[in-house]
């Protein structure tokens, strides 16, 4: 047994010592300390040893499956620890490469129309004011003098919902003056910037767009006063000397009526079908503010008068960016939303 415990030892010194993977070495460990391993096996026959030599070489055999097994475990840590360093040095961080362009957001180019109308008309004393999206039919329509035979109150143009208030879902931000004209005496200077709902769509319309109303009541607001305005809102808006016109029109609400139109910066007033080929693109529905609406809400027209205008923002936005179709708003693609 002396000879075979030698042998088991020169044997394995050299094996772990050749050992350079862990499979290997697991492999040297079930050889040796496994149920049918050489020193399990030397360990079950003890039995047939005389006591004598039972106390001489259990003690050593119990040593050397000691050493083997630490040894084994030191160089199972060890392989391990060099695999673990091998994939550190692999996976390093080369610190000299170019970083990765991280994107951030950005406002959604509706937003910075908005934001940048409010600033202009906050410069002419304007403030902002804010009303509800779902309306009665008398601040939508009532109110602001239209006839209930009008075509904007059939459901081909309005969305109404199914309530027993016959509530609707508002056509354009004007309801906001009736609420402020009822709670506020004049003077009133305000904008009204919003989301309005109509049942129209194509490349120059969506059902759901936005605006920004206007409204200045006071003594003796002429529509000289309203001229001025809006010329200084586009030309400070489109940062060069725009091109306006000024059409006669008709608007329950008020009375002399106008539609405002901004040159086509698309076409350059050639023609093109965001312009329906007339070179002008209507951006403004304004006018005085009919006495009617004045008496809706107790606003005495003997005393005071003002003007009112709808701003469509989708469409000064299509003008400022070269925008030619309003669906592009709204279809959320990253590659349209970074650019602003």
């Amino acid at each position: 047994m002396h000879k075979q415990v030698d042998t088991i030892k020169n044997n394995f010194s050299s094996s772990i010592q050749n050992c350079l993977d862990l499979e290997t070495a697991d492999k040297l460990r079930v050889d040796l300390l496994g149920k049918k391993g050489t020193i399990t096996e030397l360990l079950k026959g003890m039995k047939d040893l005389s006591i004598e030599d039972k106390k001489v070489f259990g003690p050593v055999l119990n040593q050397l499956r000691d050493n083997i097994n630490t040894q084994i475990e030191d160089k199972i840590t060890e392989l391990n620890k060099a695999k673990l360093n091998k994939q550190l040095l692999a996976e390093k961080t080369d610190y000299s490469l170019p970083s990765k362009k991280r994107k951030t957001g950005s406002l959604h180019p509706i937003t910075h129309v908005i934001y940048e109308a409010e600033s202009i008309f906050k410069e002419l004393g304007f403030v902002v004011a804010e009303g509800p999206e779902v309306e009665t039919d008398f601040f939508n329509f009532e109110a602001l003098n239209f006839p209930h035979d009008h075509p904007s109150r059939d459901m081909h143009d309005t969305f109404y919902l199914n309530t027993k208030e016959n509530h609707l879902l508002r056509t354009h931000t004007s309801n906001v003056q009736v609420h402020v004209m009822k709670k506020m005496t004049p003077p009133i200077k305000v904008i009204m910037p919003g989301k309005v709902f109509r049942s129209d769509s194509d490349v120059s319309h969506s059902p759901v767009f936005h605006q920004i109303e206007g409204l200045y009541v006071d003594k003796k607001v002429s529509f000289a006063h309203l001229k001025a305005t809006l010329q200084y809102f586009t030309q400070r808006f489109f940062l060069k000397d725009t091109k306006i016109r000024l059409r006669p029109s008709y608007f329950p609400f008020t009375e002399p009526s106008v539609e405002v139109d901004v040159l086509c910066v698309l076409c350059g007033g050639k023609g093109c079908g965001v312009c329906k080929q007339t070179g002008w693109l209507e951006v403004l529905g304004a006018g005085m503010v009919d006495p009617n609406v004045l008496k809706n809400v107790n606003v005495d027209p003997e005393e005071y008068s003002g003007f009112a205008f709808g701003v469509g923002v989708e469409r000064l936005a299509m003008l400022k960016y070269g925008i030619d179709n309003i669906k592009l708003y709204y279809d959320n693609h990253a590659y349209f939303l970074e650019q602003f």
